[in-house]
């Protein structure tokens, strides 16, 4: 059998333990010796003593052991991204080689109110495009930790710069006024931004980052207002648009959020100013998870759902 590759040299002169390699990579993933021990079935001075020989064979630290605690160096940071990307590929392989077309479960978190507007109304579209994917949807309050849960791909807004896993952008955002048509009929469209401001508002409660509320979108636009005339406060954002539904007032339209209920005459947008965040939404993969057919093909349709819109 004529070799893969000519003249190159043996991975084993440069990587010395595979083994240390996949027990570093548990820890820097899972942040704890024991956690990762766990996980891999062997002792807590097992996953310890390989993590030491990584150090002493490349001469460097790679976590900081700190009280109750330990963090990767950078040092370690720059090896972790490594191996978690050259081991979901590893992992990709063999499952593409392994498993035929059997049923598989993904785990996709996201916040409250893009699985209720965006992902649930659309969820006919991946079962006609992925009939084995049994998907589990997590539903976050806040921006998860990605190393502690049980999760395949989440969906982020923010900035896109995460560190416990690759992020690949969605599509931007843009924020404006909506309320119902029922409203919009007793009360007549608002003329100018002030206008807006002294008109009943639904506030919600911010529960991500680059997440802005009335004030910070006034500001935003242009606007100083002295004061705001809110007419109920929400701790989520879901609550907020449904009572903007039910004509209670003026609330904040997330555009990717609200578009269906746009589009179907339920919530009208007012035009008196928009702004288009910097922020934008993200799917997320956590460093270390196995980037299986299933788990690109969900990626695949979140994008293309993207591009409709």
């Amino acid at each position: 059998m004529k070799p893969l590759t000519q003249g190159t040299k043996g991975y084993r002169r440069l990587i010395p333990s595979m083994t240390a390699l996949v027990e570093f990579e548990s820890v820097a993933r899972l942040g704890s010796f024991t956690v990762a021990a766990n996980e891999l079935g062997v002792t807590q001075a097992a996953v310890s003593r390989q993590v030491k020989f990584l150090e002493d064979t490349l001469g460097v630290r790679l976590f900081h052991r700190l009280h109750r605690s330990i963090e990767l160096t950078e040092e370690g940071k720059a090896l972790y991204l490594v191996i978690a990307e050259s081991m979901q590929k590893i992992a990709g392989v063999f499952d593409r080689l392994a498993t035929g077309p059997v049923q598989q479960e993904l785990v996709l978190a996201a916040t409250s109110a893009f699985s209720h507007f965006r992902l649930l109304p659309r969820l006919e579209s991946i079962r006609n495009a992925q009939p084995n994917l049994q998907l589990r949807l997590s539903t976050q309050m806040f921006t998860a930790d990605l190393r502690h849960k049980e999760i395949d791909v989440a969906v982020r807004f923010g900035n896109g710069r995460w560190g416990d896993g690759t992020a690949t952008l969605l599509f931007d955002e843009e924020v404006f006024p909506v309320c119902s048509p029922k409203w919009l009929a007793a009360r007549g469209m608002p003329a100018s931004l002030q206008d807006v401001a002294n008109a009943a508002l639904i506030e919600s409660d911010s529960t991500s980052e680059g997440w802005m509320g009335w004030e910070e979108w006034f500001h935003a636009v242009g606007l100083h207002p002295l004061r705001l005339n809110f007419a109920l406060r929400c701790s989520l954002y879901t609550d907020a648009i449904q009572a903007a539904r039910y004509g209670q007032g003026i609330a904040l339209g997330w555009g990717r959020l609200v578009h269906d209920l746009v589009d179907a005459g339920e919530l009208v947008r007012l035009p008196v100013a928009s702004f288009k965040t910097n922020d934008a939404y993200f799917v997320v993969v956590p460093h270390g998870r196995t980037i299986t057919p299933a788990v690109d093909g969900l990626i695949e349709w979140l994008r293309q759902d993207a591009a409709v819109q």
